[in-house]
C-alpha cells in the first residue's frame, strides 16, 4: 500500500479562516470561510484531487478532533490496541 499525503485542516488565526496545509511542506492546499464549509459536502475530497490523502482537523483550540481519509477505500483497517 502507497502512503498517502498527510494534511491538517486548522484555524488560522491572522486571516481569520480554516487552511487546509499539506504536513510536510507546509504548503496552503485550500482556505475556507468556515470549518463547516470545509467539512460538509465533500470540500476536503475536493480540494485533495485524485490522489486523495489523509487529514487531520484540528478543533478551534488547537487540539485534534478527527482525522479522515479520502477516498474512504484508502482507509487503513483498523488494528487491535
Amino acid at each position: 500500500m502507497t502512503k498517502l499525503p498527510k494534511y491538517t485542516l486548522s484555524h488560522s488565526d491572522n486571516r481569520d479562516r480554516w487552511e487546509l496545509r499539506q504536513d510536510k511542506t507546509h504548503q496552503l492546499v485550500k482556505s475556507f470561510d468556515t470549518k463547516a464549509d470545509a467539512t460538509a459536502g465533500g470540500a476536503l475530497s475536493r480540494a485533495l484531487g485524485q490522489q486523495g490523502g489523509s487529514v487531520k482537523i484540528e478543533k478551534l483550540s488547537g487540539r485534534y478532533q478527527e482525522e479522515r481519509t479520502f477516498p474512504r477505500s484508502a482507509d487503513p483497517r483498523k488494528s487491535k490496541g
